[in-house]
């Protein structure tokens, strides 16, 4: 309604995923902006007739004549932070880690029931789709099936195997429950070791399959995704080159969109009533008539679902990856996203992903850069900071090109910085960055008023 956003009529408007016009205009132009963000503006980038004889550099592009409009003909990206070909592994990394996040929200923040076994459910799925689309032949089992099969396969016989492990976990809360996942990480990693027909060997792992979409067993695909393509741009005046990279962050891009739609639909159902029911105060909800168990069974098996495919992705991408790397280590790292982002919240499970995995990076690039500074105010930041292993450097951080001595190096150094994260939240935001948010929120929705 104009004027009264949050006045509500019925029910169903009230649960609507995005219930004001705002924000559905916001997270329509966000998502546009996602799409757009690997791509160069615009998308005339070939010859055009009329050249000017001397281009002009502006914005790092040049401009050419088409008819009596200027058109930019070496592009610059939507966003030149993150829609650089080096930050799109990790954006992708981000897709395909949200939504094995997002099926652990549905289990431990909407069900209330902790996990530490999730890497065991996404190894499940890597191993699923390693035998139905790996190649055929060979030692290694594969069926060559089409990705139209494997994927939603992975995440089928995760599921069965969550829905498997259920009636154990079910028995226990809390710690109990939490040592009794923390087993299953061990359990997959026995196993991988076990069958390397199917994990492949200890340290080298085997070839996944690709996310090239084909009909059957065809060897020219429908959709190929794993090599370069020419695209015909506007009108049909030029082309332009789409990258492996490019098509692989699009192809992650539409699927944690169609998981983050599901996940959301799933909160707001009478399932998602049920788990909230169960993890506020599972006593009560059995007495209001709430089946603690097969409500549980359910969560185990949706958040095992995601965690699959989420696992078949995540193999596909790195393309190959060994058993052992389905460990306690990916788990945990899960449970900072949650706790960071804010556990309960979808939006908030987004928002960790994506500070967990791009944070590293950051920390590298930032790192690179200040070891490159010799003069100014940033030189005097990397002589306070870094050390490059001389006995007259005490900074805390190690130099990407030396070897860590007693300072410690990027990675060790988040590590340290994520656990220092999650202590900050658990004790001052428990709601994480989705908690931060609703308080910048509700200042700027009652200000200048102070209540």
């Amino acid at each position: 309604m104009r004027g009264r956003p949050k006045l509500f009529t019925s029910y169903e408007a009230d649960a609507a995923i995005l219930p004001t016009s705002l924000q559905r205009w916001m997270v329509g132009g966000f998502v546009a902006l996602l799409f757009l963000m690997p791509f160069d503006i615009p998308f005339l980038t070939g010859p055009v007739p009329r050249a000017f004889p001397d281009s002009w550099p502006i914005l790092g592009g040049r401009f050419t004549i088409l008819g009596s409009i200027p058109i930019l003909q070496d592009g610059i990206p939507f966003v030149r932070f993150l829609g650089d070909s080096s930050w799109l592994r990790p954006m992708t990394e981000v897709f395909i880690l949200a939504i094995a996040a997002l099926g652990l929200n549905l289990l431990a923040g909407f069900a209330g029931q902790v996990s530490l076994g999730h890497a065991f459910f996404m190894g499940a799925g890597a191993c699923t789709a390693a035998v139905m689309g790996g190649e055929l032949g060979g030692t290694r089992w594969g069926w060559g099936l089409p990705i139209w099969i494997w994927l939603p396969a992975s995440g089928i016989v995760a599921a069965a195997i969550g829905i498997a492990v259920g009636p154990a976990a079910v028995r226990l809360r809390g710690l109990y429950l939490a040592i009794l996942t923390l087993g299953l990480v061990f359990i997959g990693i026995h196993l991988s070791r076990v069958f390397p027909q199917i994990a492949g060997d200890t340290e080298a792992g085997r070839r996944f399959p690709e996310f090239d979409i084909k009909l059957w067993r065809e060897e020219t695909p429908l959709i190929n995704i794993s090599s370069e393509d020419t695209v015909t741009g506007f009108f049909g005046l030029n082309t332009f080159e789409v990258s492996t990279e490019q098509k692989t962050y699009l192809f992650a891009l539409v699927m944690v969109v169609i998981m983050t739609f599901l996940a959301k639909n799933i909160g707001r159902s009478r399932t998602g009533r049920a788990f909230q029911a169960i993890r506020d105060r599972d006593i009560a909800a059995e007495v209001m008539g709430v089946n603690e168990v097969k409500y549980k069974l359910i969560a185990f098996g949706i958040s095992s679902f995601f965690a699959g495919i989420a696992g078949a992705m995540a193999a596909s991408f790195l393309g190959t990856i060994a058993g052992n790397q389905w460990s306690l280590a990916l788990s945990v790292e899960f449970i900072a996203i949650l706790l960071i982002g804010g556990a309960g919240t979808t939006s908030g499970v987004l928002m960790g992903t994506f500070f967990v995995i791009i944070l590293p990076e950051l920390v590298e690039q930032v790192t690179e850069w200040l070891a490159e500074r010799e003069s100014g105010i940033t030189g005097a930041i990397a002589d306070l900071l870094l050390t490059d292993g001389g006995g007259n450097d005490f900074g805390p951080i190690s130099e990407p090109s030396v070897a860590p001595g007693w300072a410690l190096n990027v990675f060790d150094w988040n590590v340290v910085i994520f656990g220092v994260l999650i202590v900050v939240f658990l004790i001052f935001e428990p709601l994480g960055l989705f908690g931060i948010w609703i308080r910048v929120r509700n200042y700027w929705k009652g200000w200048p008023f102070s209540y």
